[in-house]
């Protein structure tokens, strides 16, 4: 079944905040002729004004914090709708090769150990209309109490399947921390773009993690004694990963931007946290993507 689609949060005024703009200014204008033309008594005299006050601006207020409440609720519903599409994505099983046939147009078949770059570059692809690089503004919701690292973990690791209960409920906790919310929609659209091409995080078998190396990669630390961090070894999606990196700018741009926001959040959860969280986080779908790209640009070397 076909999903609704949501638009982006609009950056200026919808119509119906437009319209309730201009009733607002109507309702103060009718309201202001009506008690200049109410003859003046002295019964009423002391309180004309107040009450002309308050009947003029406490409807428009009323209905100010309405609309606000809306705009921050659609906002939510918005983020929440394309973390929907995004684990969605994660639960597809690879494409079959009658599925390949129709997605895309055939290719020579080659070995799958020596898989060559395709000689042509493709043409960049955008990404989907429910997966819009997004650009939130401060909200309301920034001021929430810092997120703690169980949540961060499970929310880079998105809901394993609708039932999931405490992933979306940690994933909605992670949209009202800012640095997170920027991570999860930059995770979100790395893994879109990979799953383009048949990669999935739940097949790749990273080597086991090394919190001290990634401890010490979180604080700088660069060069080959770095390599291990990146422990996805699958040379068929680091072809193709590499490939798309040099011909693809949608996909690079995507990419790049996916790993620094990576680095900015591994560099702040890396001194409060354990061994434990920083093994844990490793695992999770989000770390694997940030290592396979990472691997493809050649940032662990």
């Amino acid at each position: 079944m076909a999903q609704r689609p949501i638009n982006d949060q609009p950056q200026g005024p919808t119509q119906t905040e437009t319209a309730a703009m201009v009733l607002s200014v109507l309702w103060v204008i009718v309201v202001a002729v009506l008690f200049w033309l109410l003859p003046s008594g002295d019964a009423v005299g002391g309180l004309r004004h107040v009450v002309m006050v308050l009947v003029m601006f406490v409807p428009v207020g009323m209905g100010a914090i309405i609309l606000v409440a809306a705009r921050s609720a659609r906002a939510l519903e918005v983020e929440i709708y394309r973390l929907q599409r995004a684990v969605d994505g994660l639960r597809q099983p690879p494409p079959t090769p009658q599925t390949q046939a129709v997605a895309r147009p055939a290719a020579p078949q080659q070995p799958a150990a020596a898989r060559p770059v395709p000689a042509s570059a493709p043409k960049a692809r955008a990404l989907p209309v429910e997966q819009p690089a997004l650009a939130l503004g401060p909200s309301p919701e920034d001021d929430s109490p810092p997120l703690d690292s169980p949540d961060l973990i499970r929310a880079l690791n998105f809901p394993d399947n609708e039932d999931d209960t405490e992933g979306f409920a940690a994933l909605r906790r992670a949209l009202r921390d800012r640095t997170a919310r920027h991570l999860v929609q930059a995770s979100q659209d790395v893994l879109t773009l990979l799953s383009q091409d048949g990669i999935y995080m739940d097949d790749l078998r990273p080597e086991a993690p090394d919190a001290d190396l990634w401890r010490r990669f979180a604080k700088g630390e660069r060069g080959h004694t770095m390599a291990p961090v990146g422990a996805v070894r699958e040379q068929e999606a680091l072809a193709i990963v590499s490939a798309r990196m040099r011909e693809d700018a949608v996909f690079r741009d995507a990419g790049h931007h996916f790993l620094r926001r990576f680095d900015l959040v591994l560099v702040g959860f890396e001194p409060e946290a354990s061994d434990t969280d920083l093994r844990a986080l490793a695992e999770t779908r989000t770390a694997r993507a940030f290592m396979l790209l990472g691997r493809a640009s050649r940032i662990f070397d």
